[in-house]
């Protein structure tokens, strides 16, 4: 009987290449010897050796995102969260001071709140539409602002040439949370920001089916120090999600002009609508940012729209079931259109109080909007809406 050796299996030459990026989920890679296991760490000669500290399919798609965002050296993690945790133990340290956009998502913001202050970092929370509320939250030890262009969920703008200047003057790092947004709406780095963070999971992926964050650092020191963070705490993206997000970015362009376009026929839809009390989409003129919105996204509002409804939580699931066609689902960017209730999902562990001081009331929903015939989610908003009106 031969004799065979585990893992010595060669693999299958081929002089001609796969269309398709292979998915590599080998946890470890071999070298040749001691030497070149050195040098691959040392960084004189190209190769992986632990999944960890990175693999082809993230780094592939890194090197997509890049692209996109006019950036070099992203990094990819295992989620949006893990993006902004990668960031935050990246640069900060006991005793600095972090300002945040008061109306981040709803996990950005109890990191700001729960997790920064028991670890020794103050934290300042600011109205990211008021230039002087930001330039009255800098401090001496003021180190990092975190913000986001568009806010989640609440359609509002950020006054980014006026923190971007005001950041600037004062030695004061700042990191941009493009996911709402997307390369297509704003790229950060353009204007001079200093650091990018996307959850891949929503419209960069746009599918639903893979959980990933990506970040770039234009200082090439602090994004080695991010990287690091990276490794240490297992920040690691799943090679199988890299590969899906792959085939998802691909399509992203196409998506996004789709979805957008069916966003703002969409606001206008729902404006007309006698149940609804108001829309928020940037481009609109209604829009309390309009202004602001139209000089950063010109006319590209993206695919997310907010609006509210009068009523408590019973007209708020009523809304909900009656829409049947539509997954109600805690999520963005898909593919197809989603409906969000943030006072029940990702603003559920802030007071009604809280909630009500952002403009979040029982009858407030997002919208995600995807590639759908606008005729088809026009009628089935309105038999949603006709239900509590």
């Amino acid at each position: 009987m031969k004799q065979t050796f585990v893992r010595r299996t060669a693999a299958p030459r081929s002089d001609s290449r796969p269309l398709v990026t292979p998915l590599q989920p080998s946890v470890v890679y071999t070298s040749d010897s001691p030497d070149m296991l050195d040098a691959q760490y040392d960084g004189d000669v190209p190769g992986f050796v632990y999944s960890r500290e990175g693999h082809p399919n993230a780094t592939g798609l890194a090197r997509l995102i890049d692209g996109l965002e006019g950036a070099e050296g992203g990094i990819v993690v295992g989620s949006g969260m893990a993006a902004v945790t990668a960031t935050m133990m990246g640069v900060l340290q006991q005793g600095d001071h972090v300002i945040g956009g008061n109306q981040l998502y709803g996990r950005s913001l109890r990191m700001l709140q729960e997790e920064l202050p028991r670890m020794g970092v103050e934290v300042s929370l600011v109205d990211a539409t008021d230039a002087a509320d930001v330039a009255r939250a800098i401090r001496p030890n003021t180190k990092l602002m975190l913000v986001e262009v568009v806010s989640n969920p609440t359609i509002r703008v950020a006054d980014m040439s006026a923190i971007l200047q005001i950041c600037r003057d004062n030695n004061v790092l700042v990191a941009v949370d493009n996911t709402f947004t997307t390369p297509r709406g704003y790229r950060p780095f353009d204007h001079g920001a200093d650091i990018i963070i996307h959850s891949v999971t929503k419209l960069l992926s746009g599918h639903s089916d893979a959980m990933l964050g990506y970040v770039a650092v234009r200082d090439a020191e602090l994004r080695d120090r991010i990287e690091t963070v990276t490794m240490t705490l297992g920040l690691t993206a799943s090679p199988f999600d890299c590969w899906l997000a792959e085939r998802g970015l691909y399509s992203f362009d196409l998506r996004y002009q789709r979805a957008s376009e069916n966003a703002r026929l969409l606001a206008d839809h729902l404006a007309g609508h006698p149940a609804v009390k108001r829309v928020l989409y940037p481009t609109r003129p209604d829009h309390p940012d309009h202004n602001r919105a139209v000089d950063i996204l010109q006319d590209r509002g993206g695919n997310m729209l907010s609006f509210e409804i009068a009523g408590d939580r019973a007209q708020a699931n009523a809304f909900v079931r009656a829409c049947n066609n539509l997954p109600f689902a805690p999520t963005l960017g898909d593919i197809g259109t989603t409906i969000s209730h943030p006072a029940s999902s990702s603003h559920r562990a802030l007071t009604p109080e809280a909630r009500a001081q952002m403009g979040v009331s029982e009858g407030f929903f997002r919208l995600s909007i995807g590639v759908e015939d606008i005729q088809t989610l026009k009628t089935e908003l309105t038999t949603g809406l006709d239900t509590t009106a």
